[in-house]
């Protein structure tokens, strides 16, 4: 695929309407870890990680499990189909061990194991939400990637994914050094990040005040909580301090709504606009109740405002997606120079 171009305006369709477009998506997952770390804790109609609790200030109930799901489906429109942007299988050699940071519904690794038949791809996460089903070759753990990886460093691996973990990683950096150790010379690390910033090219975003809002009062709530959100823009600059080469950042416009002129943004924009809809609860309700002191009933008027504007014809806005990667050294073992 092309790399992409995120200076070039997005054309608008003006005869668009968004009215008709289904704003809801299912999905099920089977549960298939210990009972241990499925005692979740419930909290304003929603439910939350068990293991590590209070972490991670997001659900894992199936509402959210949906939202995932949709997410993931966004991410490959984005990059025209592909799971990944880091170019590890050059060398025709298929690797031996993938590990992807933060799975959750493991629709990526899923996906990845069935491509790559010959490789094991390891899943962690704090939710216990992976399905059963998956491929012999797809294996998932329950661990904290915030706390040190228990992974033998005899058994590195060739290529590390990570997607949708802004508001989740306190200490980025030291995250990205634990990759930089386990992975093999000459492996690739991948972080596949959105801004929580909503840009239009026409100036339209000025005018939507509840959204402009909103995210602001977002990345002070996840500041404040120690996890911050909008960190998509820094990664490239952390994945060079921790030692990393070959660095790239392919950068996606997203459109939220139908708007665009252009057929694949048209489509993008319209599961863009589902996709942000079912972020705003997940993403608003914990960080704003535990953090800002909203009641839940204060937060959900908030949030319906926040809606109305995304649902709205007159504004068109875009989202930022990253797709950051880069190497660790050919003949280099073991830490990077901040370690």
């Amino acid at each position: 695929m092309s790399q992409p171009n995120p200076y070039e305006r997005i054309q608008i369709d003006t005869s668009d309407d968004d009215s008709l477009f289904d704003t809801k998506t299912l999905v099920d997952s089977n549960l298939s870890f210990a009972s241990s770390v499925r005692d979740y804790s419930y909290e304003n109609g929603r439910r939350y990680h068990a293991y590590r609790h209070g972490q991670y200030p997001f659900p894992n109930d199936e509402e959210e499990q949906a939202r995932l799901a949709l997410m993931h489906h966004l991410f490959k429109l984005l990059s025209g189909g592909d799971l990944y942007r880091a170019p590890f299988t050059r060398t025709h050699t298929p690797p031996t061990r993938i590990l992807d940071i933060g799975t959750g519904t493991a629709e990526w690794a899923i996906e990845m194991a069935e491509d790559f038949p010959t490789t094991t791809i390891h899943g962690t996460d704090l939710s216990p939400i992976q399905p059963s089903w998956a491929p012999p070759n797809c294996r998932f753990f329950i661990d904290d990637a915030e706390s040190d990886w228990t992974f033998p460093p005899t058994e590195p691996f060739d290529y590390i994914h990570a997607r949708s973990l802004g508001g989740g990683i306190a200490d980025w950096p030291r995250l990205l050094r634990q990759a930089f150790t386990h992975l093999k010379p000459g492996g690739w690390f991948e972080a596949q990040e959105f801004q929580t910033l909503v840009l239009s090219d026409d100036g339209t975003h000025e005018s939507a005040t509840s959204i402009l809002d909103w995210q602001d009062q977002l990345n002070r709530a996840s500041d404040q909580f120690g996890k911050p959100m909008n960190v998509a823009s820094r990664l490239e600059e952390w994945l060079v301090d921790a030692g990393f080469v070959n660095t790239r950042d392919d950068i996606y416009k997203c459109p939220v709504g139908g708007w665009a002129k252009n057929r694949r943004l048209k489509e993008i924009g319209r599961v863009g606009k589902v996709t942000i809809l079912e972020v705003v609860e997940p993403y608003t309700l914990a960080l704003f109740t535990r953090v800002l002191g909203f009641s839940y009933q204060d937060a959900q008027e908030y949030m319906d405002k926040v809606r109305a504007e995304l649902v709205s014809n007159k504004f068109h806005l875009y989202v930022r997606f990253h797709f950051v990667y880069g190497q660790k050294p050919l003949g280099m073992n073991g830490h990077g120079p901040t370690q």
